[in-house]
């Protein structure tokens, strides 16, 4: 039996009562109810004409009109993810997998090439491995999942689904570290995780999700502290080089650090809506973890020493982050370095004597492309037209389509549309079918794309963040929607205070900062640091 710990039953977590459920939720499930039990269900074949509606015409909230409707919009109209049958949860469908993998393949050879390697520890915990470290449960007691009954009996001890783990990774740990000889260890887990959230949002905060957490154990504090500073380089590079996010790495404030960390690094990216999603996270753990499981090596002197760790993590949230970073009115917009399908071909005939020329071109020019390594889908489906084609692609996100009529295959040449340039502004008429000429031509126009939607990105970014010298400065950019940077020496209790009247927390303090002298803008003491304050997911 699986309950939650100080939480309300099971049926009753992911929306109160009282919560409106977005009519843009409605619209996105298969069945139009949710029963009081969490289940969604309906009479076999039926649906209602609003889902007929999505199904039918594929529509998208502008995103300019209701940003969170639009965000369910696309998600469901692209296929990406569904709503699993207990609330809170979602089915990943394959379109979305697929950008998982892309982000897997790329993390695991950059985590193999610093020298980790892969496992999987199991994903139940005892629940006395939580109670080890006394911030650790603290930070994570209202999240836990607890399962109590197994096999029909009552268990003798608790056990929990893994919300993260640290604490059987130290378990484990313990047993295999003898000596200094033995480090460091450095390991990593493409796993599931449960936490048991009460408000969810698909792919951004899930009950279950997915991700990858690495844990490391090192002989000194500097080895531990270089590794975590690795690891968080390592995500930013793939924000901005693969995903197209320009995301801003620092240093979480002591109340937003990890619990269980000495340090927490981050990397914070702004989203469509102006709110920050934390995207990826790198722990130094100090010997907060060593110390409380007796997890030691004999030194080169043959004493006894706690270890020094790190954990790490970036998950399926880097989907949803993709997702409102690029995406428009039209729906999703994928960087070309991480979707699953970089170019479509769209073949265009009207009578039966030009179908065969026609599907023969296009696949040979799928075929081209294919060869040279590109991602390319040819869409010879004959139960929708040419025009609806061109919508539903442009909805999923493809940057490249690539069109071919009898008039090309006449004079072997093919269109060539843009997706992040709308309408005629981003066709090309007459690009040569040649495979030498054809290629370097797709190249070079999918570069051209992942470049530009980094620009259009770090510009967005950099014109909605305000400089800010004093509280008021600060508590006018939050209620404008944009964030506030600023320099900042003040207490816990203050930063709680900006939580509470504003809504926004201290993302983080970037690695980059301003040269020169800095006053607290709440306290007029000096400040080392700028910390950057914003609303967040």
């Amino acid at each position: 039996m699986v309950a939650s710990l100080r939480l309300p039953s099971l049926t009753s977590l992911l929306f109160p009562a009282t919560t409106r459920y977005p009519a843009a939720l409605r619209r996105t499930v298969c069945l139009r109810t949710r029963p009081a039990s969490g289940f969604a269900t309906a009479p076999s074949g039926t649906a209602s004409p609003e889902v007929e509606r999505l199904r039918s015409d594929r529509a998208v909230t502008p995103r300019s009109q209701d940003f969170n409707a639009w965000y369910l919009d696309v998600i469901a109209s692209a296929e990406l993810a569904d709503y699993g049958p207990v609330r809170g949860t979602m089915v990943i469908r394959p379109y979305g997998y697929a950008i998982w993998e892309a982000i897997q393949e790329y993390l695991n050879v950059k985590f193999k090439e610093t020298g980790h390697s892969n496992m999987y520890f199991p994903q139940f915990i005892p629940y006395s491995f939580i109670e080890k470290e006394a911030s650790h449960v603290e930070g994570f007691s209202p999240e836990l999942a607890l399962v109590t009954v197994g096999g029909g009996k009552e268990l003798e001890e608790k056990l929990v689904v893994r919300p993260t783990s640290e604490t059987i990774v130290n378990h484990m740990f313990t047993q295999w570290i003898q000596s200094y000889r033995d480090l460091p260890l450095m390991i990593n887990q493409w796993a599931n995780v449960t936490r048991w959230e009460m408000r969810t949002k698909p792919f951004i905060r899930t009950l279950e999700f997915l991700w990858q957490e690495g844990h490391t154990a090192h002989a000194t504090p500097e080895e531990a502290e270089k590794e975590a500073k690795q690891m968080i380089e390592i995500y930013t590079r793939f924000a901005f080089e693969q995903t197209a996010i320009p995301v801003i790495p620092g240093r979480k404030s002591k109340l937003e650090t990890f619990a269980g960390a000495d340090i927490t690094y981050t990397i914070e990216a702004m989203m469509g809506d102006r709110k920050a999603l934390q995207a990826g996270t790198s722990h130094n753990l100090g010997q907060n973890f060593s110390r409380a499981f007796g997890t030691q090596f004999a030194d080169e002197n043959g004493e006894r020493q706690h270890v020094w760790q790190t954990s790490w993590a970036v998950s399926t949230r880097f989907v949803g982050g993709i997702i409102m970073t690029h995406g428009d009115d039209t729906g999703l917009m994928l960087p070309p370095k991480i979707a699953p399908i970089q170019v479509v071909i769209v073949p265009i005939w009207k009578k039966d004597s030009e179908k065969t020329e026609v599907l023969s071109a296009a696949s040979s020019v799928k075929e081209v492309l294919q060869t040279a390594g590109v991602r390319v889908k040819l869409d010879d489906t004959e139960q929708r037209t040419p025009g609806w084609k061109f919508n539903f692609w442009e909805m999923k996100g493809i940057p490249l389509r690539i069109e071919i009529g009898p008039r090309d295959v006449s004079s072997n040449c093919v269109v060539v549309s843009r997706r992040d340039i709308p309408g005629k502004a981003g066709k090309v008429f007459g690009i040569s079918m040649d495979p030498s000429t054809l290629v370097v031509y797709v190249k070079e126009k999918l570069d051209e794309i992942q470049s530009s939607l980094l620009e259009k990105a770090i510009s967005f970014r950099d014109s909605n963040i305000v400089d800010v010298t004093s509280y008021d400065e600060l508590k006018d950019a939050i209620s404008s929607g944009k964030w506030a940077r600023g320099p900042w020496s003040a207490s816990d209790s203050d930063e709680q205070r900006v939580k509470e009247e504003t809504g926004a927390t201290i993302r983080c303090f970037p690695f980059e900062q301003t040269q020169g002298t800095k006053t607290c803008l709440m306290t007029g003491n000096p400040a080392d640091e700028a910390a950057i304050f914003a609303k967040s997911y």
